[in-house]
């Protein structure tokens, strides 16, 4: 399992549009074979920081959909208006929160 976490930055004036578009992106992406989780959600929407964190099943569920049309066409609205600051992390012995 992957895990993708961090930020998206964005300027606060673009936060809500940011935040509508996503709303349609992050459905598309949790539909797709392999994504066990995606969610971003403001953490400071007046310095316009997203918080990112997903869950992919492996790296060709997360390849295809950094690969889908979806993916790219947001990318191309956003990317000369967001940075961010995101890591992958593997994820090989997943267990509940309280499990020791």
């Amino acid at each position: 399992m992957l895990i993708v976490t961090g930020y998206i930055h964005v300027a606060p004036s673009d936060a809500a549009a940011f935040l509508s578009e996503m709303a349609a992106f992050a459905e598309a992406a949790r539909a797709r074979d392999g994504c066990l989780f995606f969610a971003v959600a403001p953490e400071d929407i007046g310095e316009g920081r997203m918080l990112v964190a997903e869950r992919w099943r492996d790296q060709a569920a997360l390849t295809a959909h950094l690969g889908a049309e979806e993916t790219a066409a947001f990318v191309a609205r956003w990317q000369a208006r967001m940075r961010d600051d995101i890591a992958k992390f593997d994820a090989a012995n997943a267990r509940t929160l309280m499990a020791s």
